[in-house]
Formats: structure tokens, C-alpha cells, sequence
């Protein structure tokens, strides 16, 4: 489960924010454990990396989030650090520590589910998927994270990695429901691509990688959709 940590100062703002992660589990299934802690001072002391994810308000008494975020960022160099603060240009400071990003106040719902979607996004591409696809002589394991797309091609399906491209024996649907946990959606029917690979949309061409796929008028509406999901609704 992916453990958040709130520090907030202000006990009207920790309420919503507990509420907004609630909201969210509601909304897409995710489940979270929530810690809450009303001071920098009070997150540090005895402080374990444990949490994925920090929501840090900034200006805080005693000890601000910078400080906060610095101390903590010399204890755990994974933790995904999210700023809350009332002006933007405080949060810039943030990039110094690695924060992924920030949220002004007043919090809306809508923006808050944005950003902890883009650190659940970022959380879910470092656990590694394998697979272990049948080649002339054996099995190759292959890093799913690295796999720019899949073609399908008769009783064979090619794929087009990082590492170079190779063919295997197979079906692209029984290749879908492998990865139905992992960020690929079909293009077109015969490519499933990688949208975690994906730098852009122009017109009906994805880029993937360094290569450029058609999307068809059939699977284009689904295939925006989930993109715009994994990257947090930001749109293309």
C-alpha cells in the first residue's frame, strides 16, 4: 500500500487533505495509508523512510518546508516530495531538494488529485515488470519498462525496445492481458504502445520513442483517454 505523509500546520487543511486522499480511493480504487504531522519538526523526529509520498505545506512555524524538505531529502533520496504553499515562486525552491512538483492554496480537489496521480504514476514506473517471452532456444527476459511498442504480425509478434527490436512467437492480445497492470494501450489494432514511452500526439501520429505509429479513428478516442490518464490529465 502506498503510504502519504501531510505535514500542514493548520488542522483545517489537514482534515481536507486527508478527505482529498479518501476522495481519490473513491474515485480510482487506489488505497493509501495517511500520516499526518503538524510541524517539520514533528515529521523529523525519528524520522524512517517509509512514506512514497510527502505533501509538505511551506510556510510553516519553527521549521518551514524547505528546511523540513531538505532535512528530510538527506534521509531518504526516494521519498516524491509535494509542495503546498500560498505563491509559486517558494515552490520553485523546491526543484533544489527534487520535489516533484507543487499545489497553491486554497487547494482545490481537482488539482490535488493531479499531482498525487502524476506521484502515483511516477511510483508505479519504478516497480519493475518483466517478461518472459519465448525465443528460438529458450526464453528472454525482457524489462516491460523498456519496450517502446509491440507489433503484431500474423502468429508473430515484434517488439521494439530500448535494447533493439526481436520477433517472437505469439498473439498481441494474449500480450495485452499480461500487461494489463502496466501503461499500454493499442495505437491501432496491430501496435500496443508503451505510454510511458510516448513524447508526443500530432494529429493521428504518436511518438514513441524514436519511431512514429498511426492511430486509428477506431481506437483513437481510447487510446487519448488512457494516455491522458497515465500522465496525470494534463492532456495531449
Amino acid at each position: 500500500m502506498t503510504r502519504i505523509a501531510i505535514v500542514e500546520d493548520e488542522a483545517a487543511v489537514q482534515e481536507q487533505l486527508t478527505g482529498y486522499v479518501q476522495r481519490y480511493t473513491r474515485q480510482y480504487g487506489t488505497p493509501f495509508e495517511v500520516s499526518v504531522f503538524g510541524s517539520g519538526v514533528e515529521i523529523l523526529e525519528d524520522y524512517r523512510p517509509v512514506y512514497d509520498i510527502i505533501f509538505l505545506d511551506v510556510e510553516m512555524p519553527h521549521l518551514d518546508g524547505m528546511e523540513t524538505a531538505r532535512r528530510i531529502r538527506a534521509l531518504d533520496s526516494d521519498v516524491l516530495l509535494i509542495f503546498i504553499t500560498n505563491m509559486a515562486q517558494y515552490a520553485i525552491k523546491g526543484y533544489a531538494v527534487g520535489a516533484l512538483d507543487y499545489v497553491l492554496k486554497p487547494v482545490p480537489y481537482f488539482a490535488f488529485s493531479q499531482q498525487l496521480q502524476k506521484a502515483v504514476n511516477q511510483l508505479a514506473r519504478r516497480v519493475r515488470h518483466y517478461l518472459a517471452v519465448p525465443v528460438d532456444g529458450g526464453l528472454r527476459r525482457l524489462d516491460a519498462a523498456t519496450v517502446y511498442y509491440i507489433e503484431s504480425e500474423g502468429h508473430r509478434i515484434h517488439f521494439y525496445t530500448e535494447d533493439g527490436e526481436f520477433s517472437a512467437p505469439g498473439a498481441l492480445k494474449a500480450l495485452e492481458e499480461k500487461l494489463a497492470s502496466q501503461p499500454f494501450a493499442r495505437c491501432n489494432s496491430g501496435y500496443l504502445v508503451n505510454l510511458a514511452q510516448v513524447s508526443g500526439v500530432q494529429q493521428n501520429t504518436v511518438l514513441v520513442g524514436p519511431y512514429e505509429l498511426q492511430i486509428s479513428r477506431p481506437k483513437r478516442k481510447a487510446f487519448l483517454a488512457a494516455l491522458t490518464d497515465y500522465i496525470g490529465g494534463e492532456g495531449v
